[in-house]
């Protein structure tokens, strides 16, 4: 496969430059985000009780 895509890149004319900028915008862009999970919660019930009852 990585050699059909070398040939592809020869016939389209995509330079070796070209390629490893495509490669460092993947990387930065496919880099995994923040943990949302934790928003699924509503914030009402995710904060601590600030009033104790006596």
């Amino acid at each position: 496969m990585k050699r059909l895509q070398h040939w592809f890149d020869l016939i389209a004319g995509i330079s070796h430059e070209e390629h490893a900028r495509l490669e460092r915008a993947r990387s930065i862009f496919n880099a995994s985000g923040p943990d949302v999970e934790m928003l699924q919660t509503p914030a009402c019930w995710r904060r601590n009780r600030r009033i104790v009852a006596k």
